[in-house]
């Protein structure tokens, strides 16, 4: 993490606990990248490195997606609430768009963490809500991360698309249905 001496963590968020807060998006990258969990786990020691005493580490959302119509997050959610207790100086992540793929989710977090002045690092810097900059900053990646989601979204029903115009598009019912004639019944 790349920080100045003078860094834009003070006294009272370091009196107040880091959150590490762990996400990968499916039960697949949970278990074959090992790597990434790593260096998100990795994000506890650099919080104590920045003086902080307490660390906590949120990993309930491993193999959870993020996006538009997913389950809720319950790891998120205690997030929110912690945040909101004002027990939070910092939320890590590896990367700040791992914290929320909707407007809606990332724009509550900004709210709250600019209310109760709790700052949000990625690997790379520390972000403060109540500086111009880094809002402008934060606010473009959080977009870039929704954009992102929306991308992936769109291949895969591209790719759905073309696999169904060759007949090689397979789905499986759920439990309870019947297809009978090509219709589900």
């Amino acid at each position: 993490m790349n920080l100045e001496p003078n860094s834009k963590i003070t006294a009272e968020q370091l009196a107040r606990k880091a959150i590490v807060y762990l996400r990968q998006s499916s039960l697949h990258q949970v278990k074959n990248n090992k790597q990434s969990q790593r260096l998100q786990y990795a994000l506890a020691e650099k919080a104590k490195t920045l003086g902080f005493k307490q660390v906590e580490i949120i990993d309930t959302d491993l193999g959870i997606s993020a996006g538009m119509g997913a389950q809720q997050r319950e790891g998120f959610k205690q997030l929110l609430a912690n945040v909101a207790l004002g027990d939070v100086g910092l939320i890590l992540s590896r990367e700040v768009s791992r914290l929320s793929r909707t407007d809606k989710d990332w724009c509550h977090l900004m709210e709250l963490c600019r209310i109760y002045h709790t700052l949000i690092g990625d690997a790379d810097q520390i972000y403060d809500t109540a500086l111009l900059d880094d809002q402008l900053i934060l606010g473009i990646k959080g977009t870039l991360g929704v954009v992102e989601l929306n991308v992936l979204k769109s291949r895969l029903l591209q790719g759905q698309e073309e696999k169904a115009k060759r007949g090689e598009l397979v789905r499986i019912l759920q439990p309870g249905y019947v297809c009978q004639d090509n219709r589900i019944v």
